[in-house]
């Protein structure tokens, strides 16, 4: 039975983190972190580098293949005001990442714009170099949202593409956290050396600490990896400010996973499979809910926040929910999925899949730590206590967990 974790109070959450806790830079070595290993509600101090040693052979590893695209975009008015245009997520003419990012110009995409007072009206114009080619980039207010913009981008090339583009001139959107510009080692260090699919304007952070060494201690083992794709929205940095949980509203996020991979989750049904960060989690656990709704006639393959407590009286195993998903892919000649999620994973939520969880420190009061709460119960916090005292580094760049249950 799943429970509603609507009235959860959100300050149970919570805990006392010291910016000078916060790891502003990454190691030299991708790996060299420290690795905090809970098993049976009992911390202890490990390396990265024996994480291999930690996993069961035949466990199956779930990783996120999504790549941070230089989403931030810095235009100088004439009088000298810096206006930075963050790229949130396409709109016009496609919403797809991968499509989107191939347009040539005009495009419209949903927009931070830092600095909006200080424009007011008009066009903002950026000579850049592309590839050797001058080009004039415009960017121009379509349309204000809440806490967001319209822009449409347009340019005199229609040779070049928009992620030619951000690639030229954007910057990598570095955590707000970090209380600094981004720099030239964010451009290598803020990806993980597996990033293939671009599309999140921030990095999924559990994985930044593999490196070639570590997939092929994994291999020697027996243990197989496998990937999806969660493009990360600019929400995942989002608190939740609401006393209790259900005033929290959760971010829309793109997924893909391929027809190969639901084979390989259901080869590996009996074993471990353990998710590499809260986006392979969370789309490893949608796709659940994505089969219980598919029975229902809903081919949408989009899962809402609260699904998963709506829809718990459903009787389905994990196996079943497989192979509702390749039935109806196999009938309909497709490869894969693209959908999308809102799925909250909050204490109360009974997981479908995984068996554990490869993660960072997460911010508190954030529902990354309800995610961790749901998986660990209270001790999560036994569990930061813990990396609190061994003067653990905290968030994006710092060090790793891995929560077996």
């Amino acid at each position: 039975m799943i429970v509603h974790p609507g009235k959860l109070k959100i300050e149970e959450y919570d805990y006392n983190l010291n910016d000078a806790q916060i790891a502003k830079y990454p190691l030299v070595e991708r790996d060299s972190s420290k690795l905090l290993y809970l098993d049976g509600g009992i911390p202890k101090n490990k390396r990265f580098k024996q994480l291999t040693e930690l996993i069961p052979s035949d466990s199956l590893l779930l990783f996120n293949k999504t790549k941070v695209v230089n989403a931030r975009i810095n235009f100088k008015k004439i009088t000298g005001a810096i206006i930075e245009v963050f790229c949130l997520e396409p709109v016009e003419p496609v919403n797809d990442f991968q499509l989107a990012l191939q347009q040539n110009s005009p495009v419209v995409w949903k927009c931070l714009v830092g600095n909006a007072k200080r424009w007011k009206s008009g066009l903002l114009e950026l000579a850049i170099q592309v590839e050797g080619r001058s080009i004039c980039l415009i960017a121009r207010k379509k349309l204000k949202l809440s806490n967001e913009y319209l822009i449409e981008f347009s340019w005199n090339d229609n040779e070049i593409t928009f992620s030619q583009i951000i690639n030229a001139i954007g910057m990598i959107p570095i955590p707000p956290y970090l209380n600094r510009k981004a720099e030239e080692s964010d451009n290598k260090r803020y990806q993980t050396i597996y990033a293939e699919d671009e599309g999140s304007v921030a990095a999924p952070t559990a994985g930044l600490h593999f490196t070639e060494s570590i997939f092929n201690a994994l291999k020697i083992k027996g243990i197989e990896v496998d990937s999806i794709t969660l493009h990360v929205g600019a929400g995942t940095f989002k608190p939740v400010v609401s006393p209790e949980v259900d005033g929290h509203e959760m971010h829309v996020e793109k997924i893909v996973v391929q027809v190969k991979t639901l084979e390989h989750l259901l080869e590996k049904i009996n074993s471990d499979i353990i998710p590499v960060g809260t986006t392979s989690m969370r789309t490893l656990e949608s796709l659940y809910w994505m089969a219980i709704k598919l029975l229902q006639g809903d081919t949408s393959f989009s899962v809402g926040q609260w699904d998963a407590y709506k829809l718990n009286n459903y009787k389905l195993s994990n196996r079943e929910a497989i192979e509702v998903l390749l039935s109806y892919f196999r009938e309909n000649d497709l490869s894969e999925i693209h959908g999308e999620t809102r799925l909250m994973i909050a204490p109360g939520y009974k997981f479908k899949f995984a068996t554990g969880l490869i993660t960072n420190f997460h911010q508190p009061k954030s529902t990354l730590l309800l995610l961790v709460s749901a998986l660990v119960g209270d001790d999560w916090k036994r569990a930061y206590e813990f990396a609190l005292e061994h003067e653990y580094r905290f968030l994006s760049y710092g060090d790793s967990c891995f929560f077996k249950v």
